[in-house]
């Protein structure tokens, strides 16, 4: 069989970067590429060669098909590994791929055609058996439709883009009154990020677990299930939290669970490693949701509890190898949790934080592990998706791996943007996390973001406050430490702000009275690209209409009207580029 000497990943970050640690103890080449924002980044450090995938746009360059093909060809690759996101589940890349003479480390582009399309997906599914959640297996084409569906199987519904995935282009229905909105954000959510305005309906199930099921398959027939990994706990259909085995899943569940999966992967005609996504109902029942054809941000809970590198065993399946174990080798082992570090501002929503990392430091320790593709000084931008890192921890049960993940989220340094490292603390000392709940309601609400302010503080690594001197001026104060005659102290330092400081202080304190005093500003709370405006100049509002909806960092964000009045001073269109604190219009307050 032949193997490869040299692979192309045609991606970014830590997934480039963990994807890199394989091939180099495979004794293969690492090929990055990389935009013009990620020049220098750690990706391409860690990679044997890498190749600037410019001119044009940054945040199209890992989408450039003709032009990934090339490098790789340029390179004297034999095969090219997507990773995840971007272009990994594009059949249309897989086949240019193969069709240069090159391998694809990843499913047949007939499995990811078919698997990307959720209504195909589903037909093929019931028909071999697998157990699909109620609605349609067609796409709707207006919104009539969706209120007949909802008359049929009863409300809630969820709208999902037909070629959809990563959480996009999901809008959820309550009542007929809100389909046209749903329908509208969904089809135009599908049309941006998948270039495919389908749309498909599925009965809304409340509060199920979120459970999915890792497969291995090869080509000689071998389909693997290497247990099962529960991500219920999400915000606006984006994971946050993974865990290996789920809480509520038993060995008889977990029997079932891995027949489902593995019968769905042969009616898919899958090679490789993949995911059944399903929802769990508290009575029990399994339903099929969807297939991703490739690897999974949180692949690495799975690899810690079999001790199965899921990389490796993509690459050796490519290369035409059998499956490096059989099912009766396969053991769980013990619990693993991954949480995502993001840049978002939690005490924002959630908003996506872009910024620069002034100061990185990874925790350590028996137990954990860190994917990461930055180092302090790069920036996190706001062209990308805002993951900084991933945080995982291995124990021998799940409260154990719980302490040991407080632990390493306590050591886990970053200074610059905000991050979600308080937000996990705060999450993971919950209760009904720690009694393996599904913490519904939890993550959005304001209890748990006070908690995680007040984790954030308690973690700073670095003490800061500011005074005000006798004679006005501010001053800083700071904690270091310092030895003496060999013993550590903590030093209180005072010093002078520098003039940066009291203008950005002054700029922060006009934006907070500009947002509290009645007058009805609406400013941009990111930097990102206006994708719709949904009011113009005269317009009656009440107090939390949407004005406009903001795509920041491949998110949408809808902004609200603070007050019920009259809106006036419009200042964005769609496809504008906006910056954080822009003015976006004034509601004039009703008398």
């Amino acid at each position: 069989m032949a193997r490869f000497t040299k692979v192309l990943v045609a991606n970014r970050g830590e997934i480039a970067v963990r994807i890199f640690r394989t091939l180099r103890e495979l004794g293969i080449g690492a090929v990055a590429v990389y935009s013009d924002a990620d020049r220098g980044r750690l990706h391409t450090r860690v990679a044997d060669e890498a190749y600037r995938i410019g001119p044009g746009p940054a945040d199209e360059s890992y989408l450039r098909i003709d032009v990934l093909v090339e490098t790789a060809l340029k390179a004297g690759a034999e095969a090219v590994h997507p990773g995840y996101g971007f272009l990994a589940e594009n059949a249309d890349f897989a086949r240019a791929v193969e069709e240069a003479g090159l391998t694809w480390i990843g499913p047949p582009p007939e499995a990811i055609e078919l698997m990307g399309s959720k209504t195909e997906a589903r037909a093929t599914m019931a028909a071999a058996g697998v157990p699909i959640i109620p609605g349609a297996t067609d796409p709707v084409r207006a919104v009539d439709e969706v209120v007949a569906i909802g008359e049929q199987i009863g409300y809630p519904l969820i709208i999902k883009a037909a070629a959809g995935g990563g959480g996009k282009g999901m809008e959820l229905v309550a009542d007929p009154s809100e389909a046209p909105r749903a329908f509208e954000a969904a089809q135009r959510q599908g049309l941006k990020y998948f270039a495919d305005d389908a749309v498909y309906v599925e009965r809304y199930l409340e509060n199920p677990r979120h459970v999915e099921a890792q497969v291995l398959a090869d080509a000689h027939g071998n389909v693997l299930f290497l247990g099962e990994r529960d991500c219920t706990i999400q915000r606006r259909h984006q994971k946050l939290v993974e865990e290996t085995p789920s809480p509520a899943v038993g060995p008889e569940l977990r029997e079932l669970i891995g027949e489902i999966a593995v019968n769905a992967t042969r009616a898919a005609g899958y090679r490789s490693a993949g995911t059944i996504e399903g929802l769990l109902t508290a009575d029990g029942e399994y339903f099929f949701m969807e297939m991703n054809t490739r690897i999974q941000v949180e692949h690495t809970v799975t690899e810690l509890v079999t001790g199965l590198d899921l990389v490796r065993e993509q690459v050796l399946i490519a290369q035409g190898e059998p499956l490096s174990v059989r099912q009766e080798d396969v053991t769980l082992r013990g619990h693993a949790i991954e949480c995502r570090i993001n840049a978002e501002d939690v005490g924002k929503g959630f908003l996506p934080a872009p910024g620069l990392i002034t100061a990185y430091e990874e925790p350590s320790g028996p137990g954990i592990r860190v994917d990461s593709g930055v180092r302090s000084g790069d920036e996190i931008s706001g062209l990308y998706d805002p993951m900084i890192a991933k945080l995982i921890v291995h124990d021998t049960n799940r409260e154990t791996a719980r302490r040991r993940m407080l632990r390493a989220l306590e050591e886990f340094r970053i200074e610059g943007p905000p991050t979600l490292i308080g937000f996990h603390a705060a999450l993971l000392s919950a209760p009904c996390f720690v009694e393996g709940g599904t913490c519904h309601g939890l993550v959005d609400s304001e209890e748990l973001a006070q908690r995680a302010e007040e984790m954030t503080e308690l973690f700073s690594h670095q003490a800061t406050t500011v005074a005000r001197s006798a004679d006005g001026a501010q001053t800083r104060e700071r904690v270091v430490s310092v030895e003496v005659d060999g013993r550590s102290f903590d030093v209180r330092l005072h010093a002078t702000e520098p003039p940066w400081a009291a203008l950005g202080r002054r700029r922060r304190e006009r934006a907070a009275a500009g947002a509290g005093n009645g007058s009805g500003s609406v400013a941009s709370p990111m930097q990102g690209t206006v994708l719709k405006v949904l009011v113009g100049d005269g317009d009656a509002v009440a107090a939390g209409d949407v004005i406009c909806v903001i795509e920041a960092m491949k998110m949408e964000n809808e902004i609200a009207a603070p007050v019920d009045g009259v809106v006036t001073e419009l200042g964005v269109a769609s496809g504008q580029g906006v910056t954080t604190g822009q003015l976006i219009c004034v509601v004039a307050a009703a008398e």
